[in-house]
């Protein structure tokens, strides 16, 4: 091993902070057990959400569907078919998302939706509603919002439901009558887009974000579900773990560190160690103690103090130019060559260890799925996301500990599959369906 390597390795190590101090199995073990706890309604760092959404019916072709996707700033509107099973996306419009750019009462913040859907809104009776903030689903497939994230200022509309909110705003535009209006999440609406991809046959689904937040679904027994009484023991449905918040993760020393900083402190732990809204600053924070430490020159030290901050975007900049225009490549370029080596093996195994922790994800989510064990029938993973696939390395690190564990140890065969429109072509499916 060349002694660049060795000194990161040895930094790295020293506070916990490689991925070789991430064992799936441990991590993967105590996954399953906050997951247990959750659909039980134990105290658990996975809320394990109900949707009451089922998977495997029959999509009827040829059926309009209105479509809202609502998440970060931007507010999709559309209306889906299903031409002999594949979708076929129609009327497509992009807006603002209410309360973006000011606060705005709850009146106001159902108005805007439904004037955004003013002109579809004859197109069908079902609408399918990806509203992607952490929501309370009802039996009736209507949503409770729990909290706004996003930035979006809009603090009446919490504690409120959802479609019926929706429903009367429209209502009141006289473009129609009541709509059968089914709330999910975009992590649910991934996997439902993966159900509706073709006419593969898979042995499960499960649903993966790993963007700018993280999350991940599957399905669930209805007869797991404890913490819920009322339902039909002989049906299954998709579980929305909130994933985010897995707690129990093995971190290193500048994790804890780094989560004490961040706006919602011993809040979605698991997020902080992998997501794209975090993975730059909590480098940029390892590479900052190894400065400290003294593992890069005092002309690339004093670079690095410099800055302030890096996001997960330049980091990605420099796995793909070390040697081009970025704020790391020139933070290096003050230092000498075995600068920019070090600090390639540094960002490098951080990037690895946020992908051995998706795994591990990936893994809990699949053995607790209980899905075919069956070569011919793989567990489908639908995943989107743009730290997932642009991240240098990172999804095929992904690969590698998948088919290293879930695989080869626990003989669960997969597939990766990215399906365009996901949320759009899952929420048309979700308001066919249910």
């Amino acid at each position: 091993m060349d002694k660049n390597k060795a000194s990161v390795l040895k930094f790295l190590a020293q506070y916990q902070m490689d991925y070789l101090n991430v064992d799936i199995e441990t991590n993967v073990k105590a996954f399953l057990d906050e997951m247990q706890k959750g659909l039980d309604g134990q105290k658990s760092s996975l809320e394990m959400i109900p949707t009451y959404i089922e998977v495997g019916s029959d999509v009827p072709s040829n059926k309009p569907v209105i479509v809202i996707d609502a998440g970060g700033t931007n507010f999709r509107v559309a209306s889906v078919r299903f031409d002999e099973q594949k979708p076929v996306v129609e009327n497509l419009k992009k807006y603002q998302m209410p309360g973006t750019m000011q606060e705005v009462g709850k009146d106001e913040f159902f108005r805007m939706m439904a004037e955004y859907v003013r002109e579809i809104a004859g197109v069908s009776e079902n609408i399918g509603f990806c509203f992607s903030y952490p929501s309370e689903i009802l039996p009736n497939k209507d949503g409770r919002l729990i909290r706004f994230t996003k930035e979006v200022k809009a603090k009446d509309v919490v504690g409120q439901l959802i479609g019926e909110n929706l429903n009367r705003a429209i209502a009141e535009m006289k473009t129609g009558g009541d709509k059968h209006i089914v709330i999910l999440n975009d992590t649910a609406a991934t996997l439902l887009a993966g159900v509706g991809h073709n006419d593969r046959i898979f042995g499960g689904y499960l649903g993966f974000i790993l963007g700018t937040g993280t999350n991940c679904c599957y399905v669930e027994k209805n007869g797991n579900i404890k913490k819920k009484k009322e339902l039909d023991l002989q049906r299954s449905q998709i579980i929305n773990a909130e994933s985010a918040n897995f707690s129990r993760c093995q971190r290193g020393e500048f994790d804890k560190e780094f989560d004490k900083t961040t706006a919602n402190p011993g809040e979605h732990i698991f997020e902080k160690m992998i997501s794209g809204a975090y993975l730059g600053a909590i480098c940029f924070l390892t590479i900052q103690k190894a400065c400290n430490d003294g593992l890069f020159s005092s002309g690339v030290a004093e670079a690095i103090s410099q800055m302030r901050g890096c996001e997960t975007k330049q980091l990605n900049d420099f796995m793909f130019y070390p040697y081009g225009e970025n704020p790391l490549a020139i933070a290096c370029k003050t230092g000498d060559s075995d600068d920019v080596v070090k600090l390639y093996y540094l960002a490098g195994r951080m990037i690895e260890r946020a992908a051995k922790l998706a795994a591990v994800n990936l893994s809990a989510m699949a053995i607790k799925s209980g899905c075919d064990t069956r070569p011919d029938k793989p567990l489908c993973i639908v995943a989107e996301g743009t730290t997932f696939y642009q991240m240098k390395g990172l999804k095929s690190k992904v690969e590698f500990y998948l088919k290293q564990y879930l695989e080869n140890e626990i003989g669960i065969y997969w597939e990766i599959v990215n399906v365009d429109n996901a949320a759009l072509i899952g929420a048309a499916i979700a308001g066919l369906t249910n």
